[in-house]
């Protein structure tokens, strides 16, 4: 008996627990993002062949502790390579998880081709090659509380990659994906029934396809040419080829008697036109009728009397000012399931609860599955007679949601009057005032929209941008995302802000810890003001927006002292302390980042300020390495360096250990009675006192943090340097 592990997307264990027990594996149980059962070789074919939800089938080789890597490549190297690749073979190596010493994956995965390769020289004199593509093994290490499991990858590549798809749309939706939404909204009692299946927002064509293999008993791995076995030296040709014809003979005769019940709907014809490609390469074509139509259009198919399925992924509505379009799109959706699909069932994936509550129906049922990194509601509905549609009522705070939204109505009533006086739009409101809510929201009050290089679009708006800390590790996932997204409700209803103006940066687990989630890509900007100037943010595509709310105190400072100074401003980012000392009159303004993108955001900064000139210059480059070769002079220079940088194009930098290096060239080029001011964002940065001696220090830090930030007074340290004997200024 093999001991088998068949990986899947989060939220769809059960339904795979499920699936596998109808293939034979009784002992199938589910683990988190998986399932763990045991079997035959032919068990084994049969889920890699016949899983629809599955992504891979781990056959285990071994299991041992692998504390370091020594302990790593003993292991790795007591398994006999010889009963599973040739040496003339090729193979690759996929790792994750991680020991206490052993923390990188590549490093992992290294270790692990390099026992195997040395077990073949030394025992053949041969060795076998690593190919990434399409290996003869592709082999799982997965590292977890110091202990190794060594795993084959039956599947190869990722089962959810079924060999039909020609095409896709702009947000194309996984084929195991699709499959959960078709087995959770009851598609195939619904197809035993006589139903049909209907798409209105078709896309690719990919819960059309699905569900059209599964009612024609369609093996989903039917189509794949490739699978990870096929060059394993345990793999038994035989027992696959009786698999196969079993599954071919159920495909014949399934597609024999399937009915052309298929309806898909979509209002770009390019997309409809990549459906019709996948569905000839599915071999279900003539089952699947498409045509051109918008959702807010939808009607029964003519002749489909018994009732049946509408499902669809429809958009999420991410992009700025979308969302409002959105929400009609999805009232005008259930609208038309309650007029014209009585008695039918509905199922709609949703990102946000809003989008969800728009479409004014009742859920039955409510499923959480991921599409990709993002969590998601699957919404289930039977479409029964309703006199009315269901009250768009405002979703009710939860206890926790109420605290948060006093907490900030507290706050902001507090900060009103100040910031009205102070003539500031862009501030803190919330930074982890409650323990158990723990994110920072920001407040943007945009003056209109970036569309051209000095053009303002206006619409006076409010947004929000809220980054989520990372929850102690004692805190279930599932856990801090309910937690976050009812901090997001609170926060929209305390500031009156609609959800599509919530810009919201979370947090996943992912190799080497906690990191951000993925960020969209709309190249879209608002336009905010700070001290009569106009500055353009972006609150989705990046991890910033932009603009440092903290360093509102230090631009203010810059702008005073700047008249008639030659000002140098180092790893400028937006440049927005630039716009700054030019306003207040500065005679130069140098500005460099090595990104190109943010000196292009940089250009467009100036421009809406009416900047322009020579004497206003933008320079992308290596800040120490453009430091060693420049030869200007510069009364007043601000220094505002990342914690750490990895660019391809520059070597490697560290604030803690590189900054007394960035201060002493910044000495070089700072005239005698000029002024550095270095901030930084590092939480534990200590300043290296004994290699800056040739200046005097100040530590200005307390002056530099703005009122809205009290709750948080290490957001950065800040200091003013000059050279030794001439005094101090900027405080």
């Amino acid at each position: 008996m093999l001991t088998l592990f068949a990986t899947c997307p989060k939220g769809l264990e059960y339904l795979l627990r499920d699936e596998l027990r109808a293939l034979g594996a009784d002992d199938a149980r589910e683990a988190l993002a998986g399932v763990h059962f045991s079997g035959t070789l032919e068990l084994a074919y049969r889920a890699c062949l016949w899983s629809r939800l599955a992504s891979r089938v781990l056959l285990r080789l071994a299991e041992f502790d692998a504390a370091d890597a020594d302990a790593l490549y003993a292991g790795v190297q007591a398994i006999d390579w010889s009963q599973h690749l040739a040496p003339d073979g090729t193979f690759a190596v996929d790792a994750v998880g991680g020991a206490s010493a052993l923390k990188h994956t590549q490093y992992i995965a290294l270790r692990t081709k390099d026992a195997i390769v040395d077990q073949f020289r030394e025992r053949t004199g041969e060795r076998p090659n690593v190919e990434v593509d399409q290996p003869s093994i592709r082999l799982n290490v997965r590292l977890h509380r110091e202990r190794a499991t060594v795993s084959l990858d039956l599947s190869g590549t990722p089962l959810h990659r079924r060999g039909w798809r020609q095409g896709q749309g702009d947000a194309p939706l996984k084929e195991n994906l699709a499959c959960a939404m078709l087995l959770r909204a009851g598609w195939p009692a619904i197809h035993a029934a006589g139903g049909a299946l209907v798409d209105p927002m078709c896309g690719a064509g990919t819960l059309l396809i699905e569900g059209a293999l599964i009612a024609a008993d369609v093996a989903p791995g039917l189509r794949r040419a490739y699978f990870g076995f096929l060059g394993w030296r345990g793999h038994d040709d035989g027992v696959w080829q009786a698999v196969i014809a079993e599954a071919r003979a159920r495909a014949e005769q399934g597609l024999c008697a399937l009915g052309s019940v298929f309806y898909g709907y979509d209002h770009d014809p390019n997309v409809l036109n990549e459906a019709k490609r996948n569905a000839q390469a599915a071999g279900v074509a003539g089952f699947v009728q498409l045509a051109r139509q918008s959702a807010e259009h939808l009607h029964r198919p003519v002749g489909c009397d018994v009732p049946g399925l509408v499902i669809c992924n429809p958009p999420y509505g991410e992009r700025l000012g979308e969302r409002e379009r959105l929400a009609g799109l999805y009232r005008a959706f259930g609208d038309r399931l309650r007029a014209d699909f009585t008695g039918w069932h509905a199922a709609v994936i949703v990102s946000d609860d809003e989008l969800g509550h728009a479409l004014g129906l009742r859920a039955d049922k409510r499923y959480v599955l991921y599409n990709g990194a993002l969590e998601c509601r699957l919404l289930t509905f039977d479409l029964v007679a309703e006199s009315a549609p269901r009250e768009r009522t405002a979703r009710p705070l939860s206890e926790g949601a109420q605290a948060v939204a006093n907490r900030i109505g507290k706050s902001h009533k507090h900060l009103r009057k100040r910031l009205v006086r102070k003539g500031i739009s862009c501030y803190r409101i919330y930074d982890a005032d409650i323990p158990e809510y723990a994110a920072a929201i920001d407040v943007y009050t945009a003056i209109g929209r970036d569309v051209s290089t000095a053009q303002v679009e206006p619409f006076p708006q409010t947004w929000l941008h809220v980054q989520e800390y990372a929850p102690p590790a004692d805190i279930p996932e599932q856990v801090a995302r309910d937690r976050l997204r009812d901090l997001v409700h609170a926060a929209g209803v305390a500031l009156e802000v609609p959800r599509e103006r919530i810009a919201v940066k979370t947090r996943y687990k992912a190799k080497g810890g906690s990191k951000y989630g993925r960020f969209d890509q709309r190249n879209e900007f608002l336009v905010v003001e700070e001290g009569g100037l106009k500055l353009r943010v972006n609150l989705f595509d990046y991890l910033d927006t932009g603009l440092f709310l903290d360093h509102r105190p230090a631009r203010a400072r810059i702008r005073e002292s700047a008249r008639d100074k030659r000002f140098l401003n180092l790893f400028c980012y937006t440049a927005t302390a630039s716009v700054h000392a030019a306003a207040g009159g500065a005679r130069t303004t140098t500005s460099v980042d090595l990104s190109a993108t943010y000196l292009e955001w940089a250009t467009r900064n100036f421009a809406l300020n009416g900047i322009a000139g020579a004497r206003h210059q933008l320079v992308q480059a290596d800040v120490l390495e453009w430091l060693r070769h420049d030869r200007g002079e510069y009364d007043l220079v601000f220094v505002d360096p990342p914690t750490f940088s990895n660019s391809k194009r520059a070597d490697d930098f560290d604030v803690q250990r590189d900054h007394a290096e960035l201060l002493a060239l910044c000495g070089e080029r700072l005239a005698p009675e000029g002024l550095i001011v270095f901030s930084n964002n590092s939480r534990r940065f200590a300043l290296d006192a004994t290699s800056l001696q040739t200046f005097d220090v100040r530590d200005i830090t307390p002056s530099t943090i703005p009122f809205d930030f009290a709750r948080n007074a290490r957001i950065h340290r800040c200091y003013e340097l000059r050279h030794r004997g001439h005094g101090s200024a900027f405080s």
